[in-house]
């Protein structure tokens, strides 16, 4: 009995609580299974990825403040795993002791594309010149600032929400809403840089990723680890993503995406302020996965060790074309019979086209062998109903 009051005290199990139940919040609690933790969810899906994982789920709108105001009052800290929640909840809830990761002020800017570029323009973080439309009437009157990517303020999330837009005609193509008219960069490499930051201001930089585009869905089709870059390169990118990560003032994990020009100019595209889809062959490939190092930040402890175990590939498993309803999996024998290939199906009932369903991380020593192998799985693996 004394011994168990005793561990108690030295490792007082928390209440956390998650802010949606997809993929990221499941992965999540397949990770807090190693921590004293007693996990709550959120979410208005009742069948969603995380539901069957957490301790304690509860139904409902994670966008409405009497609901997530109420689920945080018992919950000694809050995370996310989706930008799309209501803040003001999450601020009287900071404001009344609770902890929130990131903090609330974060997520607000986060959550606004405008707000957002404002920011790397406050802190003087190189990211591609913009101007702000706020309906289709002052989109038509930035002819001259083409070609230029639309970016709506809110609500745009996996590919949706972005128009590419190249001449006049396209501008019809356009948002009639509060939006963000960037500049579009000759881009070389799409990269994300994974950055810890615990309580204490400490930081933790995982290795960066190469990111490859879908061009069709505006989905991450795959990516290798770590980016193959110039040492200088490399650097710049550290940096940028440091700054960015540091002038929020909040602990939390933080996915820099930033693209590099045919000049070797660092470019911020966006920030996502918690785990990402970039971060997910961290499971497998890295001592410490993205999973874990968030539990850490939250619960307090030692920042964790970034480093790759092997050079990785990660392939996302995407809804196809055509196809809605009851989800079958084809070619999952084969797959699994990749070495080194490790298999992670969310657990979603329904597919639909571009919908991710599950993701394939490869490791192996030979980048070649990781191309390789990464095509297998997308010529095998396919998505029906």
């Amino acid at each position: 009995m004394y011994r168990h009051l005793w561990a108690d005290y030295l490792c007082p199990v928390q209440k956390i609580g998650i802010l949606g139940g997809g993929q990221l919040g499941r992965m999540l609690l397949q990770a807090a299974a190693n921590y004293p933790v007693e996990t709550y969810v959120l979410e208005n899906d009742a069948d969603c990825p995380a539901a069957h994982l957490c301790h304690h789920f509860s139904k409902g709108d994670i966008k409405d403040f009497n609901t997530v105001y109420h689920f945080g009052q018992s919950l000694d800290a809050i995370t996310i795993e989706i930008e799309n929640v209501n803040i003001d909840a999450l601020e009287m809830l900071e404001k009344e002791g609770k902890k929130i990761f990131p903090r609330p002020s974060v997520l607000k800017t986060i959550k606004n594309k405008i707000l957002q570029k404002e920011y790397y323009q406050r802190f003087q973080i190189p990211s591609s010149a913009f101007v702000v439309t706020h309906n289709l009437h002052e989109l038509k009157q930035q002819e001259n600032f083409l070609p230029a990517v639309h970016k709506i303020a809110e609500g745009g999330y996996d590919g949706k929400g972005v128009q590419v837009l190249k001449t006049a005609e396209e501008l019809t193509n356009g948002f009639d809403a509060p939006s963000i008219l960037e500049k579009m960069v000759d881009i070389k490499k799409e990269v994300a840089q994974m950055i810890a930051v615990d309580a204490n201001g400490n930081t933790a930089l995982y290795p960066p990723v190469e990111m490859i585009f879908d061009p069709v869905l505006n989905l991450l089709d795959y990516q290798l680890c770590p980016a193959a870059l110039e040492t200088k390169v490399l650097w710049k990118v550290e940096a940028i993503a440091l700054a960015v990560a540091r002038n929020f003032n909040s602990p939390g994990l933080f996915a820099v995406e930033l693209f590099i020009d045919r000049n070797d100019n660092v470019w911020v595209n966006e920030t996502a302020p918690r785990v990402h889809n970039s971060g997910h062959h961290t499971i497998e490939a890295h001592y410490c996965s993205q999973f874990d190092m968030l539990w850490r930040i939250m619960l307090g402890y030692p920042l964790g060790n970034t480093k790759a175990i092997l050079p990785s590939v990660m392939v996302n498993i995407i809804g196809a074309e055509s196809f809605h309803g009851h989800v079958v999996y084809e070619g999952l024998d084969e797959v699994l019979q990749i070495e080194n290939a490790f298999v992670h199906i969310y657990g979603k009932k329904e597919t639909k086209p571009g919908r991710k369903m599950g993701h394939v991380t490869i490791i192996s020593a030979e980048k070649q062998e990781l191309i390789h192998q990464s095509n297998k799985v997308k010529r095998l693996l396919k998505v029906r109903s």
